[in-house]
């Protein structure tokens, strides 16, 4: 009942117009609608009895809280004839889906997620199609790659927000040359020889994905959630064993270290890490450890068979979504407009050094950890993978790390098997 309401709501309103669904502080009766003002606006705020209770989940991480903090605040003051009740939640981007489909209704009402969740949220009916807009038409003022990638079937589902959800390389240009950065090797000698160490994470499925597809090999997500891999090819240009092993030996220098995120920015602030594989999150963390030595490239080369094989990487992007069973389906759209509107993508952008999706926004969003990525995005391609990678990804990668195994072709084998199995 409530998607036909907004339907209804839709199809008599002025183009450009959306109309409200919260049944406790809305009107949604097409009558009530043809009697307020023309402005899409107005009529919503006309149509509002009462408090209006918003929750809006966003990544955990100080920056971003900080940061819809004070856009949540502007909202409630540009619509200050309303009274808003607006929590907001740490939500880790990563299990934003997840955590949604856990219970649709009890999830918030606005949330941040990757654009590979997009397909499952659709599918499960979770997410509110965008059918129509209040202040400006995200179809146009965000770049197309965006607008495809928040779409499904030609029907946007999500606002764009960010285009940077990809990873490259941090590096100190006090310690590293612009030749050593080129090839993995260059940095692991040049970072012994200083005394330092580079960092990757190479035990995580999203990362250790850039070997395997670096050297011709796929992993992509078929049409019904399942997986496609062959990462244990045999009869490739390079093998599957042949990167295996590759990882393993970056792995058994002595200058590499296996980390995630938080590790690798704490260890560069201590002064040991000159290089890290991270992304546009990290930065201010980089910044501050490598000061006027501060910048980054596209990823580096690495050794396969004796020859250079270029990194590869996952780039995506991130959306605002509004949950399909909100109570204030209108005010909902309204605030994840807001938020990824022009001016508040540049906040965002200034505050976690995430880039804009918004077109007129990237212009003005310049800085090494950008120009990094765009560098790195000739070789990067959209995340598009089934739920079945992660864990058997991440087994791999932590089993090269470790380089305790016997057969690598086993062992690739297992890892190929349960990334392929039946999507759930």
């Amino acid at each position: 009942m409530k998607k036909k309401l907004l339907s209804l709501l839709l199809a008599v309103s002025m183009v450009g117009t959306l109309g409200a669904c919260g049944k406790n502080s809305t009107d949604n009766t097409a009558a009530k609608q043809k009697k307020t003002s023309k402005d899409p606006v107005q009529s919503l705020i006309d149509n509002t009895k009462g408090p209006v209770d918003l929750t809006l989940w966003c990544s955990e991480t100080d920056q971003y809280q900080s940061v819809m903090k004070e856009i949540t605040e502007d909202f409630k003051k540009k619509y200050s004839k309303v009274n808003f009740n607006i929590t907001i939640g740490s939500e880790s981007e990563a299990n934003c889906k997840d955590d949604v489909l856990k219970d649709v209704e009890a999830a918030a009402d606005v949330f941040v997620f990757p654009d590979d969740q997009l397909q499952g949220l659709v599918d499960a009916g979770a997410l509110q199609s965008v059918d129509a807009s209040y202040t400006y038409d995200p179809k146009k003022t965000n770049s197309e790659q965006t607008v495809k990638a928040a779409s499904v079937d030609g029907k946007l589902y999500a606002y764009p927000m960010t285009a940077s959800n990809g990873y490259f390389l941090f590096y100190d240009k006090n310690v590293f040359s612009d030749d050593d950065v080129k090839t993995m090797d260059g940095l692991l000698k040049k970072a012994g020889e200083s005394g330092k160490t580079v960092g990757m994470e190479a035990s995580g499925a999203w990362y250790l994905y850039s070997f395997f597809k670096g050297a011709g090999l796929d992993m992509t997500m078929n049409k019904d959630g399942s997986n496609s891999c062959n990462w244990n090819a045999t009869d490739t240009k390079y093998k599957g064993s042949d990167v295996a092993k590759a990882v393993t030996d970056i792995c058994k220098n002595s200058a590499f270290v296996n980390c995630k995120n938080e590790d690798a920015q704490a260890y560069a602030l201590d002064g040991k890490m000159a290089a890290d594989v991270n992304g546009t999150w990290a930065s201010e963390a980089f910044k501050k450890a490598y000061g006027d030595g501060y910048a980054a490239t596209k990823l580096p080369t690495y050794t396969v068979n004796g020859d250079q094989v270029q990194m590869a990487s996952f780039a995506g992007y991130k959306f605002a979504g509004v949950n399909a069973y909100s109570k204030q389906t209108g005010w909902a759209m309204l605030l994840a407009e807001f938020i990824t509107n022009q001016e508040n993508q540049t906040k965002i952008f200034n505050a976690t050094g995430d880039g804009p999706a918004n077109i007129e926004a990237v212009k003005g969003a310049s800085s090494p950890a950008l120009d990094a990525l765009s560098a790195q995005s000739p070789y990067s391609s959209l995340q598009r993978v089934g739920n079945a990678y992660w864990d058997p990804a991440a087994s791999l990668g932590e089993s090269l790390v470790e380089g305790n195994y016997s057969d690598a072709q086993k062992l690739l084998d297992d890892a190929v098997k349960g990334i392929c199995q039946k999507a759930q």
